[in-house]
């Protein structure tokens, strides 16, 4: 079984902003799949479906970013989901716009999603895909960065972005091992 989390925050209000990225790129999976995301006892909307007689959980918590964990977390226990078997999909201000990131493990690098998942999985070995928002311009606070639409100029650059974060997820899907993965499209950028 496989665990594909896009992190953001649920609401008409959050739906195009940066800090939605996540949530916009697990959307493109199950689109692509023909499944449809449905609530959850756990404080997330689920989508299921197989690929190579594997189930695949596509999850989009609804407990807002900072309390990501919440959701995540449970959802693991229930599924009896393997650190392995997550991968999260989350904006990142420290790359450029559109800038794609995959990596095996690490720190929360001051994002407070990955922060809460972190807090309640009690260690850091999952997978991620980031993709880049960049920074506030000056006099914009990063809360405002975060929780704003893309510039109209710069959604061709964020689409290719979440296209390849959505190919990424899909070229994992089909069997290709992490390393991979990094190999593919750590590059493209």
């Amino acid at each position: 079984m496989k665990m594909i989390v896009g992190l953001g925050n649920p609401g008409r209000k959050y739906e195009q902003t940066k800090h939605n990225v996540g949530f916009m790129t697990v959307d493109r999976l199950a689109q692509n799949a023909g499944v449809n995301f449905k609530k959850n006892p756990f404080e997330a909307e689920v989508a299921e479906f197989f690929v190579n007689q594997e189930k695949v959980l596509l999850v989009k918590p609804q407990t807002f970013m900072n309390e990501s964990g919440r959701a995540v977390g449970p959802l693991m226990t229930y599924f009896g989901i393997q650190a392995e078997e997550l991968l999260v999909i989350y904006d990142d201000l420290d790359l450029a716009l559109g800038k794609l990131r995959l990596r095996q493990k690490g720190s929360a690098g001051g994002h407070n999603g990955i922060k809460s998942i972190i807090s309640h999985l009690g260690h850091q070995d999952f997978k991620r895909i980031k993709i880049g928002i960049g920074r506030p311009q000056p006099k914009m606070t990063v809360v405002n960065h975060v929780l704003s639409p893309f510039a109209k100029e710069d959604l061709p650059l964020i689409e290719g972005s979440l296209q390849r974060a959505t190919e990424a997820c899909e070229y994992l899907l089909a069997g290709h091992d992490f390393t991979q993965a990094m190999n593919q499209f750590n590059v493209q950028n």
